[in-house]
């Protein structure tokens, strides 16, 4: 959609669909006439305090109604929002202030005295939304429509190696990750989004997206709770829950006989390969879950399962949506065969244009329209697309390929193992042997080294079996619950 435009989206859909729910708390609800109506005054409060067109403004916010409006808000005024991570350390957030250079850093009360050191820090001008709202509003003129082209977002990667690098993800990014989901799972007028997911990260930025687009209400948690989810669920009408694999599995937890109402018709899982005996625990439960896969880099999800194939392709993420293009790239840079590993790699409308003044890893990601991933996987003899893990994950012990997520998977299946992560240790004879780090369900003192390496050997061929165990209270995880392997490197060290 090169060069083209719409009409703004959430004013489009207050016109529309005004006293329709646009989004739910357990404080209050917005409809979409009164979501527009207050992020229009307060991007003309944002003007007031020096935010132009083409301004860059990082959000340091929880979930909260506060940082739905200010996306909206900066989206009238063609500024570019920069959500930060609010569990980052105060020197990391300070790093990607001074990358993006932000003509404003917008935040809650509850970061107010992280705000004021960030901005010692960096030089950067900083605000409190509430005290934002005292502010006049500037006389000007907002955006009546949106170019397609234009950038929207500035998302910065998880940085589980190096630096993080700032995502650019446009308009037009946005509106085919949402509709290339819709055409998926498709659209039904009772449909509720619950997002519990951070809304500083992309699938919980995407929710709100679809949203406007979609004309569908949100409920929103500030902070995942499995019982809370379950109960709204069970009770508030709620249709649709993107989790990854840490939280569904709590949520399974804690689930009674009873189980969801017929109207809960997707489970959206993303995150990163999911345990098998997970998704047969859910299949079990009659609990629709559609595996998914995708990057900051896409805007969300590129690849996610289609509803018929939930049990008959169980484990997969299914194929590209209906935008977007996939293929699996081996080692010596050909096409792969199916079932034959290599570099998943993706192209869209919804992928990203590059990252913020990184032109060599733009061109080293980026190449004629695809984007090459990281990750490895395989496709299945009917185009189906199978998760292995990130390429630099990979452990190689004595010239085999051994994928963490793999062994990772078996262990998820003892009984008594509530989460595992695996890493490479060097190995003076293999050049890497697995270390599994285990946290157990409750206390299980037969849980020792020897018990699980004989749980192991009915399960995984011998080199893939761990050769130290290390038992934790609780496994490194970011903002969006993927596992830190570079923390558990760090135990070993």
């Amino acid at each position: 959609m090169n060069g083209s435009t719409l009409p703004h989206w959430l004013n489009q859909r207050a016109h529309l669909t005004p006293e329709r729910i646009a989004l739910e708390t357990d404080e209050k609800s917005l409809t979409f006439r009164e979501l527009n109506d207050i992020a229009r005054s307060v991007a003309r409060k944002l003007r007031t305090v020096g935010v132009q067109s083409g301004s860059h403004v990082a959000l340091l916010m929880r979930n909260s109604v506060d940082m739905v409006i200010s996306y909206h808000a900066l989206s009238y005024l063609k500024a570019t929002a920069v959500p930060l991570n609010i569990r980052l350390t105060a020197e990391e957030q300070a790093w990607q202030l001074k990358d993006s250079a932000p003509a404003l850093l917008l935040h809650d009360t509850s970061h107010e005295t992280r705000a004021d050191n960030l901005a010692d820090q960096s030089g950067v001008k900083h605000c409190a939304f509430n005290n934002l709202l005292a502010y006049d509003e500037a006389d000007v003129e907002l955006v009546r429509e949106v170019d397609m082209d234009d950038s929207h977002t500035m998302v910065y990667t998880s940085g589980t190696t190096g630096r993080p690098k700032g995502v650019i993800l446009t308009h037009g990014n946005h509106w085919w990750s949402a509709v290339g989901s819709a055409l998926n799972l498709g659209l039904v007028a009772e449909d509720k989004w619950l997002a519990c997911v951070p809304l500083f990260h992309v699938s919980g930025l995407s929710i709100l997206m679809r949203s406007v687009i979609y004309g569908m209400p949100v409920l929103l948690h500030e902070r995942f709770s499995p019982g809370a989810v379950n109960d709204a669920i069970r009770q508030k009408g709620v249709t649709i829950v993107s989790v990854v694999s840490a939280t569904l599995s709590r949520m399974v937890n804690e689930l009674d006989a009873e189980g969801y109402p017929d109207q809960f018709r997707c489970m959206l899982l993303g995150g990163g390969p999911a345990p098998q005996p997970l998704l047969e625990q859910c299949r079990d439960l009659d609990i629709p879950v559609f595996q998914t896969y995708g990057l900051s880099e896409t805007a969300s999800q590129i690849v996610t399962l289609a509803p018929e194939y939930m049990l008959e392709k169980l484990g997969s993420a299914g194929k590209p949506l209906f935008p977007a293009q996939l293929k699996i790239i081996t080692s010596q840079g050909g096409e792969a065969q199916p079932f034959e590993h290599g570099e998943i790699v993706v192209k869209g409308p919804n992928v990203t244009i590059g990252y913020y003044h990184r032109p060599d890893a733009t061109k080293q990601s980026l190449q004629n329209g695809w984007l090459k991933t990281g990750d490895v996987g395989y496709l299945d003899t009917d185009g189906f697309l199978y998760v292995l893990d990130r390429r630099k994950d990979m452990i190689i012990s004595g010239g085999e390929n051994i994928y963490p997520a793999e062994i990772e998977s078996v262990l998820t299946a003892h009984p008594n193992i509530e989460e595992a992560g695996v890493i490479g240790m060097e190995d003076n004879r293999w050049g890497q042997v697995p270390v599994a780090f285990v946290v157990q369900k409750g206390n299980h003192e037969g849980l020792g080294s020897q018990a699980l390496t004989t749980f192991c050997q009915s399960h995984l061929a011998s080199y893939k079996i761990p050769k130290k165990w290390v038992m934790v209270d609780e496994l490194p995880r970011n903002a969006s619950n993927k596992l830190l392997r570079r923390e558990l490197q760090k135990l070993i060290d």
